[in-house]
């Protein structure tokens, strides 16, 4: 199945596995996929699957352009590791996702039942407090959310009945929490509680 992986400053922070026939980028909520960030239009881009893994980008009119491979596109289509810049976020883009990948939801043990629903008025994010892409807000709107770099560091955001966790899954004592390591056993979140992953630093949101 493609896939595209999603980073800022080298940190991966989403995968989209490409399961519908089209998949669409922008900053309004409707999306499948919403990047909260100024240079980023309302209906930026989208991703045009054909057949099982064929896909191409169409850049949709965007005000500051759909990149690819370093060079302005309005319609074109993908190789294996292509990478597609929007704004401040590179997508790289696989033919296949390999076995095990983390995907944009990731099956965790770390119990209790996510209830998103229940709690819609709640908006979590993560805003980027460092580097180049400094004020650029990343949605948490999945059960189990993993953001870090393959190889360096992964920490899983958790959405449970009775709040939000984090908790590493690779990494060991690297990622850390308002400046302390966050370990393997989930750790509550709060709101203004800042991350420290692979060198960038994020502050958790929570707003209603």
């Amino acid at each position: 199945m493609p896939q595209l992986v999603l980073s800022i400053e080298g940190v991966e922070i989403r995968r989209v596995n490409l399961q519908k026939q089209r998949t669409t980028l922008g900053r309004k909520p409707h999306n499948d996929i919403v990047l909260a960030d100024l240079v980023v239009s309302g209906e930026h881009c989208a991703f045009i699957l054909e057949g099982l893994a064929d896909v191409t980008v169409e850049d949709l009119r965007s005000t500051n352009g759909t990149y690819l491979n370093g060079q302005m596109v309005r319609k074109q289509k993908l190789r294996d590791h292509d990478v597609i810049t929007v704004g401040r976020i590179h997508i790289e883009y696989l033919s296949a996702a390999a076995p095990g990948d983390f995907g944009q939801t990731t099956a965790m043990p770390l119990g209790g039942a996510s209830t998103y629903g229940q709690a819609a008025a709640i908006h979590a994010s993560l805003r980027v407090l460092s580097g180049s892409s400094t004020g650029l807000e990343m949605p948490v709107v999945k059960a189990v959310t993993t953001f870090g770099k393959p190889g360096i560091a992964i920490v899983a955001i958790s959405h449970r009945r009775n709040g939000y966790y984090v908790a590493v899954m690779e990494g060991g004592d690297g990622p850390l929490l308002n400046a302390r390591p966050i370990g393997a056993d989930p750790v509550p979140l709060g709101d203004g509680d800042e991350l420290e992953l692979a060198g960038t630093r994020m502050r958790f949101c929570l707003k209603e």
